[in-house]
């Protein structure tokens, strides 16, 4: 995906999850189809994104078979809680400058060149609010590889780089209402009392959410929330 283009055949909703998974399929046919295949999902804070990749790689792998996609969020490279305090960035955790972008970047480039050897995937636990390693693992017979993050379709460095690493780039759209909701009940589960979870939303998560909305333009499509899968319990591992 060039990482300075605004495509020509960019679309609004999406009908369903089905028809999401036959785009994604789709990314698999046709000239270039031997090489390794990475979609990216862009959108703010709650708004869909690990729902959508989730439910991607399994039918994916569901219809291909076992190992043919694989999982790569950026959230694994959030900074640890012992990082954070150093930078003195605690109160911004969730913010681009919280991550390790460029280690993220690193590992898309490897995901996307190497084809002989497993590649382990770190994720975020949240109830550890910690990232972890190797949850994930992209192996030699993986042909999707599913990424999504808030900050896939900033223009700042180095998001420009990871963009030129994927086929297409998805934008991931819920109204704010919404994803406010969903990110009160996040922080509320995680253990902030209901003032300390709104506090957080208002001074981090919409800021946040405002920064990465700025990016819409630069994807080749736009998956409105309301066609999103149902995670399988029921509630958003968003």
């Amino acid at each position: 995906m060039n990482a300075d283009r605004t495509t020509g055949d960019r679309t609004g909703d999406t009908p369903g999850a089905d028809s999401l998974t036959a785009l994604a399929l789709g990314l698999l046919r046709g000239p270039g189809s031997e090489a390794r295949t990475v979609l990216g999902l862009a959108g703010p804070p709650a708004a869909g994104k690990s729902t959508l990749a989730r439910h991607l790689v399994a039918e994916v792998e569901r219809r291909e078979g076992p190992g043919s996609a694989a999982y790569l969020p950026l959230d694994g490279f959030h900074l640890s809680a012992a990082q954070l305090d150093r930078l003195g960035l605690g109160h911004r955790k969730g913010a681009p400058a919280t991550f390790d972008a460029h280690g993220y970047v690193a590992l898309l480039r490897r995901v996307a060149t190497e084809r002989f050897q497993d590649i382990y995937v770190p994720d975020f636990d949240r109830g550890l609010d910690e990232p972890v390693a190797a949850r994930h693992v992209v192996h030699p017979r993986t042909r999707l590889v599913v990424t999504e993050g808030n900050y896939l379709a900033s223009a700042d460095h180095p998001w420009p780089e990871a963009r030129r690493l994927l086929r297409e780039l998805w934008y991931v759209e819920a109204d704010d209402a919404v994803r406010e909701a969903r990110l009160l009940d996040r922080h509320r589960t995680g253990g902030r009392d209901e003032a300390t979870a709104r506090r957080w939303v208002t001074r981090n998560d919409r800021p946040n959410g405002e920064y990465v909305k700025a990016g819409r333009a630069v994807c080749t499509r736009v998956v409105r929330a309301d066609c999103l899968p149902l995670p399988p319990n029921g509630r958003s591992v968003l």
